[in-house]
């Protein structure tokens, strides 16, 4: 059993009573008032062999649930390399094709740039990912082996999904379904699309390829769209009925979705309606333009997590892997003030993603009391400890020193991953 000691849970405001935290095989177990006395060891963490307890002392920290980057590109970015001035000329095929002429000259292999990557993921906070892997007739299969070896190497610390993703199109390119097919039969757990309308200009093609695949499979999909006004609708429509005659409820996922952006509220309200009772999750990255109805989501408890898409990449040279700070982003970019409007954007950044990742729907319950993806007893001991007054403040001031934990076991502290680089 685990003990963690004098820690403030989700405090909304800066005099929450500290609480104490028991944790066993892996799960919160038990949550009481804090006891008078603090451990007395005030190392990080001591075994105490008679009662086979590890106590950590929280110091009075606040308990926060692990987050999740549920829209990342693990094989495209460039952190921690020598930056490279942004090239790609504004269009959508423009910046596939910037993509295309430059990822292989990184100056590190696909696997050591995503395991470079993930550490800074996990480090903020992160305890979950699903990246996207690009499948094209250039790289084949070789961005998706990277992801998946840096992935696998990190598997004890990390849960994780690998999308096999159509960057360039399906039906733009030859041989791509083909590709799609041995990513899926070599382990990719969804399929990918992009702009089926706009991009690949044979929505029904595209959108056959994709479902054909995920049901031959067995296995998920998760698509780009950032098809707006009426082309968005659209593609929406097709999505959430070819979701409901294959049933796959709860296993498809759109990303980005700035048709629920960009359309009148009563088109915005009419088409969630569709997608919540086709059963389908969203993601956002939250851009400056494009912001998804999070009020309108709730009211019909659909999914929706946080991603962080590429981090200084081909693409935009923004992006550190820093999930909470890419909390506060999607706080600001909503122009939210208000503390239960900020906590919502953490919620969506942990347990959101957990929700997306698993194919659940939210039961409408306060994350302090969901003993399946939050903070309540029963549920995983996914969390992070920071020094903060609040949640709100955790956000705004994105602490770095953190410490980081799966399963009540310490994972990162300090802006590093325990135990040093997975992959060289």
């Amino acid at each position: 059993m685990i003990a963690v000691k004098n820690v403030r849970l989700f405090p909304r405001t800066p005099d929450a009573p500290a609480v104490d935290v028991e944790i066993t095989e892996g799960r919160f177990s038990r949550l009481s008032p804090a006891e008078d006395s603090a451990p007395e060891s005030a190392s990080p963490a001591t075994e105490t062999a008679s009662t086979e307890v590890e106590v950590i002392d929280g110091a009075g920290r606040i308990l926060l649930p692990s987050l999740g980057d549920v829209h990342a590109h693990l094989d495209s970015n460039r952190m921690g390399q020598t930056f490279r001035p942004h090239t790609a000329d504004g269009t959508l095929h423009g910046y596939i094709m910037n993509d295309r002429e430059n990822w292989r000259q990184g100056e590190r292999s696909v696997a050591d740039q995503a395991a470079f990557a993930i550490a800074k993921i996990i480090a903020s906070g992160g305890t979950r990912i699903r990246s996207h892997a690009q499948v094209d007739a250039d790289c084949g299969l070789e961005r998706f082996h990277g992801v998946r070896a840096a992935l696998e190497a990190h598997a004890d610390v990390l849960d994780f999904q690998i999308v096999a993703f159509p960057q360039a199109g399906i039906v733009h390119e030859q041989g791509v379904r083909a590709l799609l097919d041995a990513a899926l039969t070599e382990g990719a757990d969804l399929v990918g699309g992009l702009d089926p309308l706009l991009y690949d200009r044979d929505p029904v093609s595209h959108l056959d390829v994709v479902f054909s695949l995920a049901e031959k499979h067995g296995k998920g999909v998760d698509i780009h769209l950032h098809e707006a006004g009426t082309a968005g609708l659209f593609t929406l429509e097709e999505i959430a009925a070819r979701t409901r005659a294959t049933g796959m409820q709860g296993q498809v996922t759109v990303s980005h979705a700035f048709a629920l952006n960009t359309n009148p509220e009563p088109e915005v309200v009419r088409i969630l309606d569709v997608l919540a009772e086709a059963g389908v999750s969203l993601t956002t990255v939250a851009p400056a333009k494009g912001v998804l109805p999070q009020a309108l989501l709730r009211e019909r408890r659909m999914a929706l997590g946080l991603g962080e898409d590429g981090q200084r990449d081909y693409w935009s040279p923004y992006g550190d892997g820093d999930l909470l700070r890419r909390t506060w982003q999607l706080a600001f970019t909503n122009g939210f003030r208000s503390d239960a409007d900020i906590e919502g954007c953490l919620d969506i950044a942990s347990r959101g993603g957990a929700q997306v990742m698993a194919g659940a729907r939210p039961d409408g319950s306060a994350l302090v009391d969901d003993s399946r993806f939050g903070l309540a007893v029963g549920a995983p001991a996914d969390f992070l400890l920071v020094d903060a007054d609040t949640v709100t403040s955790a956000i705004m001031d994105c602490p770095k020193d953190r410490d980081v934990f799966k399963g009540g076991r310490l994972i990162a502290s300090g802006g590093e991953l325990a135990g040093g680089p997975r992959l060289s």
